[in-house]
């Protein structure tokens, strides 16, 4: 367990942020092996349907994510001050609260026509959807309670386990893919059992390290309301989180809608470029992630200077990064697409997405850090107030005018930079008046 209260600010954040930028790629690796074993050995309506329905794989993972993520800050504080009783609570609580929400969740895939048909899927690709979304839903459970354990062991200072659990299920999901697409013949189906089957992977072995990495605690059920203050505290932060990442979901899937009506071509690059764009914005999303443990850590040892000092090394740290990745991802575009498709004008397509959006990646990072500090500081209705904003009531509408003219998909992408200079303004005018006033 890593004490994040030593030592330079730069190299705390970067050694705790790395395992977890590595594990994510191995998740993104997850994500992509569905599409890109789809896309070339199905065709592209199949591949067009895995990128709709990915836009409810990000709604459980952000639902699993953001409701957990407030017991991890909260511990994270207890790691600062030493409070082993309460650490131990607030680990049986958020374990058990993700296993009664995914039990609900997963019961949603039972909707799953009515989804497609409210988005307006194109006919060829909409029976796709509802076979690989129905199947999808069962992996509500694993998620949830994989990503309770991730967020747990963050709080206490341990960001290398998970790594392990997510380079087994990527090889899994991998395996598992090959051979239920290709060699079974299962078609979009078999993607699907494999993605769920890795999800359940990821758990146990998540489960099994926690019990034998991390000393002092344990994962026990109960009843979550028997420990209601920490419940509460947890949600404070985990539900506005949690309702911040939903409104990014959701407001995806409304571009999503645009984007369909633009056909199955269309939403086959789109589905691509957004994989490729996942990956770019890993490494300033997980040193965001990481800051706000480390902001957390150090308000719970009262080094608050400590704290605001990691808040500057971050966005340095996210400047360059995503300034080297705009580099790497802008000039071969096209090649990046190739991975996905060989068809031309869906690599035409998801080219211009990336030479559009892959330009703006430093203002995706230094949201991403203003959300870092905010969420350590206990602060998350501002990143939550800031998505509503930016993305609910700019980007998305702009999306819709812009691609209403002449500049058609082209609009789209257009509207991302827009909407990230929304949420970047909002934030920062909330941080200099509150956090960053003594600065």
């Amino acid at each position: 367990m890593k004490d994040l209260t030593k030592g330079s600010e730069i190299g705390a954040l970067f050694s705790f942020s790395l395992p977890i930028l590595i594990g994510n790629i191995f998740q993104q690796c997850y994500n992509a092996a569905d599409s890109i074993i789809v896309g070339r050995v199905l065709g592209k309506e199949n591949l067009a349907a895995v990128g709709f329905c990915f836009q409810f794989q990000s709604i459980l993972v952000a639902l699993s994510m953001g409701l957990t993520l407030g017991f991890g800050i909260v511990i994270s504080h207890w790691m600062g001050e030493k409070e082993t009783k309460q650490i131990q609570w607030a680990v049986e609580v958020g374990f058990s609260f993700a296993l009664l929400v995914s039990i609900f969740v997963a019961m949603l895939g039972g909707a799953a026509e009515q989804i497609v048909s409210f988005f307006a899927v194109p006919k060829d690709t909409a029976p796709l959807a509802v076979l690989y979304l129905r199947v999808i839903f069962l992996g509500a459970i694993p998620c949830f309670l994989y990503n309770a354990l991730t967020n747990i062991m963050r709080g206490l200072g341990d960001s290398v386990s998970p790594v392990y659990c997510l380079i087994a299920a990527t090889i899994l999901n991998i395996v598992l893919d090959l051979w239920f697409v290709a060699g079974l013949g299962w078609g979009i189906a078999g993607a699907a059992y494999a993605t769920v089957l890795s999800q359940g992977g990821s758990f146990l072995s998540a489960f099994f390290l926690f019990r034998y990495r991390i000393k002092g605690y344990r994962v026990h059920l109960l009843w979550p309301w028997k420990k209601k203050e920490i419940l509460v505290r947890g949600l404070k932060i985990g539900i506005p989180s949690m309702l911040q990442q939903m409104l990014r979901s959701v407001g995806f899937l409304a571009l999503q809608g645009r984007v369909n009506l633009f056909g199955s071509s269309c939403m086959a690059a789109y589905a691509a470029a957004t994989k490729i764009d996942s990956f770019a914005q890993l490494p300033t999303f997980h040193f965001g992630q990481a800051l706000s443990n480390f902001t957390a850590q150090n308000l719970g040892a009262k080094r608050e200077d400590r704290a605001k000092k990691g808040f500057r090394a971050a966005l340095v740290l996210g400047w360059v990064v995503s300034g080297c990745l705009t580099v790497c991802v802008v000039p071969f575009a096209s090649m990046w697409m190739r991975f996905f498709t060989t068809e031309a004008e869906v690599i035409a397509i998801g080219e211009s997405y990336l030479h559009i959006v892959a330009l703006f990646y430093c203002l995706e990072a230094t949201m991403q850090m203003l959300n870092g500090i905010l969420l350590g500081y206990e602060k998350p209705m501002v990143p939550l107030m800031s998505t509503l904003v930016s993305l609910i009531l700019m980007q998305v509408p702009a999306a819709y005018v812009l691609s209403a003219t002449e500049l058609g998909y082209l609009g789209i992408w257009i509207a991302a930079p827009i909407g990230w200079l929304g949420g970047i303004a909002i934030r920062l005018y909330y941080y200099r008046k509150t956090v960053g006033k003594n600065q």
